[in-house]
């Protein structure tokens, strides 16, 4: 009986021993770090990065144009979505049903990379790190929509002809992509990116640095003039758009109109990350010494063609320029108002400069030439014959095309689309859209096929010009009333050109773009809009520029190319 009662009271004395135990040690332990020995590692906290604060204008994505079927209107505001219904409802279905076939490829794509990064991050990391993994998941298949293109695919691929067809004509379909413009302080050295912007690029930049060729990026080797803003200069313009009448025709110089705001010609753009070589006419020659620069494309390209020639000379005549015309084929036809093209040569370096009118930029010629209102065959697979007999004379080649892409001009003109000599019988080529982006690919890759046989040659496909028409077309009452510049403070930032077709088809190629389509798009201002001297009554010209004005500018970004 003792000893069982000694054994209780010993297990008695050991229980209240150890509860002492524990209570010193608490204690202890409480008077060290009072609170922080019951609470996580401090690493385990989540943090919440400050918000940087950037003023961005909301864009969509790009939408086609009656006139140019193209991808490349960028920073289309409320006010400009009401415009460009289209010639051909069977053709903007057909494209809207292919662009809604690669923007589900690609969202199913990001979703599945996105899991997979999910499942690898939540075995190997702490919570903390999830939650950045999940953020740069998010991040990456924002990038996947708004950057990468997956080429659709057919179910039907008879022949290796429609094959490539089908390769070249899809390059312009997939254009549901968001450009990026921010508004900007007067100092440079203030700007910011928003932090979703700067992850964007850092992303973009490193899925080039993996494959260069993945995507229809911008060149940034050097420099990427594409990006920058527009800036008031009190030394512009570079010419007078009065006294340059030897060169500048009078339906593009505005002095000569009834417009009195010319305050869009004092602004100059500047790229973001450089500074533009400022372009000096003699300096131009010496650098074009014994050299052509060839123009071939639309009433834009011959914009830019008037525009080199006036700012060359500074907008003084020149009677010691020669006519030169006749060397490339120049000449006016019996009957015709006009010839193909114009060339001028300046003596004192022997420097050439002309324009070829191509506004398909591919080869017409007459069916039946003994009838004068015969059909016309336009060769999609083939350049111009005018390149063909004359590109060996050429040094620095601009293309361009897009706005003659029309049901409207191809049946006013009696063109009819051929395809390895014969009327065309491809329904899917068939679509103007996607007629224009086969020619388009076509002839930049025969130009970039043709670079070794020429070594000094260098070209360049410059990419769309944008209309700014607002609450219908140029026939049906669309305007451009707004003449006060309203780019200054804005940024261009994007990485892409805006013109997805003109991007994609260089890539891979020898030929270059001149990407003017979004510093462009801006510059609503500089249109010939209602004063125009020879337009109808009601009828304006949001297509055309002022000249001195955007197109200026668009040489000044290729003499610094060249």
């Amino acid at each position: 009986m003792k000893r069982g009662a000694l054994r209780r009271r010993a297990k008695d004395i050991s229980l209240v021993l150890i509860v002492l135990v524990c209570a010193t040690l608490v204690l202890w332990s409480w008077d060290t770090t009072p609170t922080s020995s019951f609470l996580p590692p401090e690493s385990h906290f989540l943090k919440l990065e400050p918000e940087e604060k950037s003023e961005r204008i909301p864009t969509v994505p790009n939408t086609e144009t009656k006139d140019s079927y193209s991808s490349a209107t960028p920073f289309v505001n409320k006010e400009q979505s009401k415009e460009d219904p289209t010639d051909n409802k069977d053709t903007e279905e057909e494209e809207e049903k292919q662009v809604e076939e690669v923007t589900d490829s690609e969202t199913n794509q990001g979703k599945a990379s996105t899991i997979e990064k999910e499942e690898k991050q939540v075995e190997e990391v702490t919570d903390s790190e999830t939650d950045q993994g999940k953020a740069s998941n998010i991040e990456g298949e924002q990038v996947e929509r708004e950057v990468s293109v997956s080429e659709p695919k057919f179910q039907k691929t008879p022949t290796s002809e429609e094959n490539k067809i089908e390769q070249e004509v899809t390059a312009g379909e997939a254009d549901a992509k968001t450009t990026h413009i921010k508004k900007t302080n007067s100092d440079p050295e203030k700007k910011t990116l928003t932090t979703d912007q700067e992850r964007i690029e850092q992303v973009v930049a490193k899925k080039d640095d993996d494959d260069s060729s993945s995507t229809a990026r911008i060149s940034n080797q050097a420099c990427n003039y594409a990006k920058g803003k527009w800036v008031v200069d009190k030394h512009r313009p570079l010419y007078s758009g009065s006294r340059c009448k030897q060169w500048l025709a009078s339906m593009w110089a505005c002095r000569l109109m009834q417009r009195t705001d010319f305050a869009f010609e004092r602004l100059r753009w500047q790229p973001k990350d450089c500074s533009m070589e400022d372009f000096e006419g003699s300096k131009f020659l010496r650098r074009m010494q014994d050299k052509t620069l060839a123009f071939v494309g639309d009433s834009l390209g011959r914009q830019q063609f008037q525009s080199m020639m006036c700012m060359i000379t500074g907008g003084k005549e020149r009677r010691d320029v020669l006519d030169v015309g006749p060397e490339f084929g120049f000449i006016t036809p019996q009957g015709g108002a006009r010839p193909g093209g114009w060339a001028y040569r300046f003596p004192e370096t022997n420097t050439t400069v002309l324009y070829h009118w191509s506004s398909t930029l591919c080869d017409i010629e007459p069916i039946n030439t003994l009838d004068p209102l015969t059909e016309h065959a336009m060769h999609l697979d083939r350049p111009p014959a005018f390149l063909r007999n004359y590109l060996h004379k050429i040094n620095v080649l601009v293309m361009n095309t897009g706005h003659h892409w029309n049901r409207g001009k191809l049946n006013g003109n009696r063109w009819v689309m051929h395809l390895n000599g014969v009327p065309n019988t491809n329904r899917k080529l068939a679509a103007l859209g996607n007629a224009k982006n086969f020619t388009i690919h076509s002839t930049v890759s025969w130009v970039s096929s043709q670079l070794p046989n020429h070594p000094g040659l260098k070209a360049f496909y410059r990419s769309l010009s944008p209309r700014h028409f607002v609450g219908g077309e140029w026939n049906t009452g669309g305007s451009c009333n707004n003449t006060t510049p309203m780019s200054i403070g804005k940024e261009v930032l994007q990485e892409e050109s805006s013109d997805y077709s003109a991007g994609h088809a260089v890539k891979g190629t020898g030929v270059k773009l001149l990407d003017i389509t979004a510093l462009s798009h801006i510059r609503d201002e500089g249109h010939i809009s209602r004063f125009s001297i020879s337009a109808s009554k009601g009828v304006q010209d949001c297509l055309h520029w002022c000249l001195p004005g955007v197109p200026d500018t668009w040489n000044e970004i290729l003499f610094a190319m060249i």
